[in-house]
């Protein structure tokens, strides 16, 4: 430990003179009690430089959301949220339920839950839903709900065919925390956050808003499935300053895919234990955020297994590998994100849950296909 003292003082001009001579040991401890300061000192700007840097990220995120919804990496296990024009699709009552926290390591990390419900009524063609959506970003700093009512109907183009048409009404609110923000103004580097901020708070740090979105979806036989989603028809204003600089833009959502049989049916609907591989592509566009999925799942009952790779067009954002489980009823979905972005080694990537229930419709008729044979996760 002295050998590392003294060395600490020849590199510093100001110590040198301390040690042109033999150190005398109250000098020793003097130089020792310097260089724990000065390694203090260090460690304090690291830590002010970390809490800068992840409250920069967190304002470029805020910033940037406004042209980025929330984003679940199992989207078919939340079709409701995918397109309003799959509500109804399974022909049964479903109960759907997600989870998704995504960047974990970071203060600044976005963590969504959403729980949803639809039915199908047979003799009006048509289905309804509703969903309960909350998204927390930045330990609570900033939070968005939404409450969505849905509405599908169902025209059987032909014995093979099938073309859903959707709609959803919803209503926002988004609440600020402003005391949980920390600004650079406010740092001392020595003893951190102690200084009054010049930042101007905003005019309300709760606000609410109508939302309206739009979709239609199509299925053809058992095997091919797809649609077209256009998200926040109105573009309403989200910001919480007076000067409605701030919209909720329009979101554009292409998604499609198909289910292959591995093995020769027995019957003209495929068995619920057939082998099936299911290639499936989605395209995603809200201002000059575009995202890109390319992935295929492989299905033999009671597992599913997939991989995806998300690309957000000027740079690779992240491979997602998934595992999930059916019985009967009952649908359990894990997956994780593996970051391949510039932020890879400090995210901690994402982690997503999904389960699903559907019940029995007795006032449907036995042994029907879903009208949008879309995959469950």
């Amino acid at each position: 430990m002295n050998r590392v003292i003294i060395k600490f003082a020849q590199n510093n001009w100001f110590l040198k003179p301390f040690i042109r001579y033999r150190v005398r040991i109250h000098t020793l401890k003097w130089l020792k009690r310097v260089f724990l300061y000065d390694l203090e000192i260090k460690r304090m700007n690291k830590l002010w430089i970390k809490h800068i840097f992840l409250t920069a990220v967190f304002f470029c995120i805020v910033m940037l959301s406004k042209a980025q919804d929330p984003v679940f990496s199992q989207f078919y296990a939340n079709p409701l949220y995918l397109n309003p024009a799959l509500t109804g699709a399974t022909f049964e009552p479903r109960l759907t339920m997600n989870y998704r926290n995504q960047w974990p390591s970071l203060n600044v990390n976005f963590v969504t839950y959403s729980v949803s419900y639809d039915q199908y009524v047979e003799n009006i063609n048509s289905s309804f839903g509703f969903m309960v959506n909350s998204d927390r970003t930045g330990q609570g700093v900033l939070t968005a709900s939404t409450f969505n009512g849905f509405y599908s109907y169902t025209l059987q183009v032909s014995k093979d065919l099938y073309v859903n048409a959707g709609i959803e009404a919803s209503v926002w609110q988004r609440k600020l925390d402003w005391d949980l923000l920390d600004f650079g103004d406010e740092i001392d580097p020595i003893r951190g956050f102690v200084f009054p901020t010049n930042e101007i708070p905003p005019e309300e740090n709760s606000i609410s808003f109508f939302d309206f979105s739009a979709g239609l979806a199509f299925g053809y036989k058992d095997i091919f499935y797809g649609g077209f989603a256009m998200s926040h028809l109105t573009e309403p204003y989200d910001g919480f300053y007076s000067d409605r600089s701030s919209r909720l833009y329009r979101k554009f959502t292409v998604h499609g895919g198909a289910v292959i049989d591995l093995e020769s049916r027995r019957r003209a609907w495929r068995a619920y234990d057939a082998v099936t591989i299911s290639p499936n592509i989605m395209y995603t566009q809200q201002l000059d955020f575009k995202q890109l999925n390319l992935g295929i799942y492989l299905n033999k009952y009671p597992f599913v297994v997939g991989g995806w790779f998300r690309h957000n067009i000027v740079n690779p954002d992240a491979f997602i590998m998934l595992i999930g489980f059916t019985y009967n009823k009952f649908r359990f979905g894990y997956s994780y994100d593996i970051t391949v972005s510039k932020m890879a080694n400090a995210t901690g990537g994402a982690h997503e849950i999904s389960m699903s229930f559907r019940f029995r419709n007795p006032k449907v008729r036995k042994k029907r296909p879903d009208a949008i044979p879309c995959p469950s996760f």
